[in-house]
């Protein structure tokens, strides 16, 4: 019997890493964020001060920089930067926009992936991003579309933000969000989308514990479990 394959698609701030970690762990799965890696590639654009839509200049830093994904003793998946641990730095708001821009660049997209797909084939996943439905296991055997209304979104993302000490306002979030959702959507190179197949799940007004068990039912249902 081969490897299981889980993809959760959704839009910036629909819960998609927290949810996915949680299901990973109840069904001892290893948990991969694919928004993560794009944010360690966009964060070395922002220190290099390198315009994040800018393909001539993004492309060479694949060959400059050196992009790794671990999994501590904590079981979870930390992020390296040329051997600094930037799992913290990568969620910094400014981040966001960097990642926005150099995950539209198709080069950078295709030498990615790869990376992606080797983790798949090597274990049982529960993958998150954008288009891991549609472009990165387009096979897998449970694909998820997770939304919610864009305020609910923004409010999740705020509070996440304030709790880790970052000075930022609703209004401020919430328009980074619709800006983030606009691009997402109308990019060229895989754009956010629902997979065909994909079971859609709405978070809008649910808490964490609700929107667990909507997304791990659809789970266990999908690989009969």
């Amino acid at each position: 019997m081969g490897y299981k394959s889980i993809a959760i698609d959704g839009p910036s701030g629909a819960g998609k890493s927290t949810l996915a970690r949680k299901v990973a762990q109840a069904m001892g799965y290893l948990y991969v964020d694919t928004g993560a890696i794009y944010r360690t590639l966009g964060l070395a654009a922002l220190r290099r001060k390198v315009d994040p839509e800018n393909g001539e200049a993004v492309i060479p830093l694949l060959d400059q920089v050196s992009i790794d994904l671990r999994h501590g003793a904590d079981g979870l998946q930390h992020m390296y930067l040329d051997g600094e641990d930037v799992s913290a730095a990568i969620r910094e708001p400014e981040v966001s926009r960097y990642a926005s821009g150099v995950s539209a660049i198709p080069e950078v997209r295709a030498f990615l992936m790869e990376m992606q797909r080797d983790l798949a084939r090597r274990n049982n996943v529960v993958m998150d991003g954008r288009d891991i439905g549609t472009v990165v296991l387009p096979q897998a055997d449970v694909k998820i579309f997770l939304t919610a209304r864009a305020e609910d979104r923004a409010r999740r993302r705020y509070e996440e933000l304030r709790e880790r000490g970052s000075e930022v306002d609703y209004q401020t979030v919430l328009k980074d969000l619709l800006a983030r959702d606009e691009k997402d959507t109308h990019r060229a190179a895989a754009p956010l989308r629902q997979a065909a197949g994909a079971v859609v799940l709405d978070t809008t007004g649910k808490n964490l514990e609700e929107s667990f068990r909507l997304v791990l039912d659809a789970v266990e249902k999908g690989v009969g479990a």
